[in-house]
């Protein structure tokens, strides 16, 4: 029987992206100057106000105002009227040194002996729905405020948009589990207050739905099908939308977990992501499992799969590795045998995992807005200063755990031609 499925994203303007955002600004530059950084870092936004806290061991040292300040600035809050501005607000910071309790669990004499930074378990998903083997309303979802985005920055055809912005697709599927259409599409834009209320309203919708709408279908042509004729369309459906940001709503680091992940497709083990250094597995784990699904899909052992890793606090290896195939699997194995061989093919230990997805870099500020999976593998080369005046260059590879490097050596595995 045909159904519906929902995901959302939000924009790099959303309070607790901005709180991601910074957390991440933070990781990079400790990352720049010092690589075996041990950092856990917390962002809190309201109006006029930024509070970092944290835990930190490093030889490095920031001007983390200065970091904070530049982040607000990129993502668009430069005027006063948005009641929090990038060289106006205020910055607390109350980050300390790391807990030499944790500490001891995590560093090891022997590198490759390296301990789980944390208990817990970590997922990673991936399905043949999309060319980037993400779930297609999330996809969308993030998509659509992308696009959003680079409208308000051109500041051309809408002029009114501020950064704050939330999107949701609602995805109709058939019997096979295959998207036919876009059900309903929710768009919430902050906006400047530039009319009346009933006739701004108005114009937001339209031309969401004239401009926004036909430059994604546009820019994204695989996915021009799906849209229809009858979709529901919300356009700020609670009215007007002028007090937004952290005026609006205070943001925190690691509160949007799902839109970083697979917008409720597959499981999530809870920890979050942004402001944290890999030898954290809430991060570096998620990563790897991403990246075993994404090559497990790609080589052709399913159509769709869910990858669980466990580990104990200042254990190297795993307490458990677990896979989902949905009973989409091409191969003639069960899914405990497919964790076995998986298992064999990647080594999980967190050393390992930071080698192979070479995590150890300023990698992250990328990753803190619009999803960390599904994302390009690029490389890039990135600037950073420090207090001192010195300039760090840095050529690194983005988003490492979406390369299929591995479907080579999954195909052979599986006995995949």
């Amino acid at each position: 029987m045909p159904y519906l499925f929902t995901s959302e994203s939000v924009s790099e303007g959303h309070p607790d992206k901005i709180a991601d955002q910074i957390s991440d600004a933070l990781i990079d530059h400790f990352m720049a100057v010092d690589p075996s950084s041990k950092v856990a870092c917390e962002t809190l936004v309201t109006t006029g106000q930024v509070v970092l806290a944290g835990e930190v061991k490093s030889k490095a040292y920031l001007d983390v105002q200065d970091i904070a300040r530049a982040v607000i600035r990129k993502i668009g809050y430069t005027k006063s009227e948005y009641m929090f501005e990038a060289n106006s607000c205020g910055i607390l910071s109350a980050i300390h040194e790391q807990s030499g309790d944790i500490n001891q669990g995590v560093d090891r004499v022997k590198k490759e002996e390296q301990g789980a930074g944390d208990q817990g378990m970590m997922f990673g998903y991936a399905t043949a729905e999309t060319d980037d083997y993400m779930p297609l309303a999330l996809d969308l979802s993030h998509k659509l405020l992308l696009e959003l985005a680079a409208l308000r920055r051109e500041n051309k055809e809408i002029k009114y948009l501020r950064p704050d912005a939330k999107s949701q697709v609602t995805l109709e599927y058939d019997d096979n589990n295959k998207p036919v259409r876009i059900d309903a599409i929710v768009i919430s834009t902050q906006h400047d207050d530039f009319d009346a209320d009933a006739k701004m309203l108005a114009k937001i919708k339209k031309d969401i739905i004239n401009i926004l709408i036909p430059r994604v279908k546009a820019r994204y042509k695989k996915y021009a099908h799906l849209f229809n004729d009858k979709i529901k369309y919300h356009i700020n459906p609670t009215g007007k939308f002028v007090i937004g940001g952290p005026h609006g709503d205070t943001g925190l680091t690691g509160r949007k977990i799902i839109v970083d992940t697979y917008g409720g497709k597959g499981a999530h083990g809870g920890g979050a992501f942004s402001g944290k250094d890999p030898s954290k597995v809430d991060r570096s784990a998620a990563y790897a499992t991403r990246h075993i699904a994404k090559n497990l899909v790609a080589a052709g052992v399913c159509d769709e799969v869910l990858v669980q890793v466990s580990y104990a606090i200042g254990v190297a290896q795993p307490t458990s590795i677990y896979v989902n195939t949905y009973g989409t699997a091409k191969v003639k194995k069960t899914d405990g045998q497919i964790a076995r061989l998986v298992e064999g093919l990647f080594d999980m230990r967190p050393y390992f995992i930071e080698q192979r997805l070479k995590l150890r870099n300023p990698i992250y500020s990328e990753t803190a807005a619009y999803g960390h999976m599904g994302r390009k593998n690029e490389i890039v080369e990135k600037e950073f200063k420090t207090p001192d005046g010195k300039v760090i260059k840095k050529k690194v590879e983005l988003f490492t755990w979406e390369k299929l490097d591995y479907v080579p050596k999954v195909k052979k595995a599986f006995g995949i031609k």
